[in-house]
């Protein structure tokens, strides 16, 4: 009598345990930007400022990252991140967005070896003459 009902109890927190971890899936939760940029293949600028970085894990992994950096050096770190990728250019930017890159699918427009994603976006806004927000992501398929 005494196991039937260790192993009720036992199932019952595996339930409980798995249920939790279950709603946890898919939640963003905070990441280090470092680890976050290196999963696209990337180092975070030296300039960079005002960063805060995410990574979603269930079937797929995830990172975003948004940081500050001065608006000249925007192109200069995208070529040394990726310097196999194409120019950088509006033609398939959101609206709003300054500068993008699109890195999906194999040959030049693939994210570098030794990179964990599939795929790396990179958007721009230029926040004046100075200064430019940048929003990472990368992320499995």
């Amino acid at each position: 009598m005494a196991v039937p009902a260790l192993v009720l109890v036992w199932l019952g927190v595996e339930v409980v345990t798995f249920a939790i971890s279950f709603s946890e899936m898919g939640s963003p939760q905070k990441a280090p930007c470092a680890e976050a940029l290196a999963f696209g293949g990337a180092k975070l600028p030296k300039e960079a400022h005002a960063a805060h970085c995410t990574v979603e894990t269930w079937l797929d992994t995830s990172y975003d990252a948004s940081f500050r950096m001065p608006r000249e050096g925007v192109r200069d770190w995208l070529r040394a991140a990726y310097p196999h990728a194409p120019e950088t250019d509006t033609e398939y930017c959101d609206d709003g967005v300054d500068l993008c890159l699109r890195l999906n699918g194999e040959g030049e427009h693939a994210p570098p070896a030794g990179a964990e994603a599939d795929a790396v976006l990179v958007d721009v806004t230029y926040e004046g003459p100075d200064r430019a927000l940048v929003r990472f992501m990368a992320f499995t398929v």
